[in-house]
Order: structure tokens, then sequence, then C-alpha cells
């Protein structure tokens, strides 16, 4: 049996996480000089709002309220207000490319995270029991693809504006969003075909 402190600790802190992925993807879009990218952002932002709705729903079968605060969420919510404030501060500059990048790079931590959150969400699930763990199985299988494609895309796009900027011969959009990569391996792979074709 998973230990349920733990686990209602760790849904709490994940809706905190999605709720300041939010502000993140909405302040990112204001950063994006690339179309491209303000679309794959948008597209994230809406996914990320149903994220939000389904973790709530996850918390109530759960018997959990989820408005309970505790440090470790208020530490999640100060990390998500620090990516906010370092996209803000990047736009403060004239660089509007350089902002772009900021704004990329934040978008990677912040899911960097949200799918470490999600896979350990997939573990807790398989403690439980009847209705409580059907409620966080089915929440984990339909976001936690979502969360793959959001990483992996993410760190293409961060890697293929770092060589635009750079002077470097860029690829945009990445392969990995172009491959509709959702794994690890088919990331890796994705790179070396990019590093292939420069």
């Amino acid at each position: 049996m998973v230990d349920m402190r733990r686990l209602k600790q760790l849904l709490l802190q994940s809706l905190e996480h999605e709720r300041a992925g939010v502000e993140a993807y909405e302040t990112a879009i204001r950063c994006a000089v690339s179309q491209d990218l303000k679309h794959q952002w948008a597209e994230y932002l809406d996914q990320t709002h149903s994220h939000v709705e389904i973790l709530e729903r996850v918390l109530r079968k759960l018997e959990i309220d989820p408005e309970q605060q505790s440090p470790g969420r208020r530490i999640v919510r100060s990390l998500g207000n620090a990516l906010v404030m370092a996209m803000e501060t990047a736009m403060a500059t004239s660089d509007p490319a350089a902002a772009q990048l900021v704004a990329c790079e934040c978008i990677v931590l912040a899911e960097t995270k949200d799918h470490m959150n999600w896979e350990l969400l997939t573990k807790g699930a398989a403690g439980l029991e009847g209705a409580q763990k059907q409620s966080l199985e089915e929440a984990c299988e339909i976001v936690e693809e979502q969360e793959d494609e959001h990483l992996y895309h993410s760190r293409g796009y961060c890697r293929e504006l770092w060589f635009d900027l750079l002077g470097l011969p860029a690829i945009p959009p990445p392969p990995e969003d172009l491959q509709h990569v959702r794994s690890a391996i088919s990331a890796a792979q994705a790179q070396q075909q990019s590093e292939r074709n420069r």
C-alpha cells in the first residue's frame, strides 16, 4: 500500500504546480516571437487548464480538499512565481529573442517537474484500490502522454533557439515537434537526426 499522507502531499503539490504552469504559459506566450512556438504554448496552456481540472476532480474523489495548504505547496507556488518573474524580467530587456529563450528555458524547467509528478502519480495509483485507484489511473492515462509531449517538444525548441542565438544552423520547428515525440527514446532519436541534418 502507498503512504496516503505522502501521496496526498504529492497530489496537492502537483495541483499547485499545474496552476503555476497556467501562469507560466500565459507569460511565455507574451514572450514568444515565433508564431509556431506561440501556437504550441497556447495549445499546452489549454491542456494545462485541463490538467488543473483533472487533478481537482481526483483530489475530491480521494476526499482531499484541493485548497488545503501545506509547506510543500507554498514552496511549489514560490518556484512557479520565480519562473514567471524570470520571464517578466527578460521581457523588460530590449532583446525579444533572448526573452523568448528565457521563456522556453522556464517552460522546460516547469515541464521537467510536471513530467516527474505525473510519473510518480502513476506509480502511486498502483498502490491504491477501488474507485480511488481507478480515478487516479484514468487521470494519469489522460495527462501523462501530454506531459511527455510538453517536455520533449519544449526541450527541442529550447535547443534550436540556442543554436539560432549562437549563430549555428537551427531547425525550427524541431524534429521532436515534427515527429510527435512522446518518449525519451524518441526524443534522443529526433535529436540525433537533427544533428545529422545540420
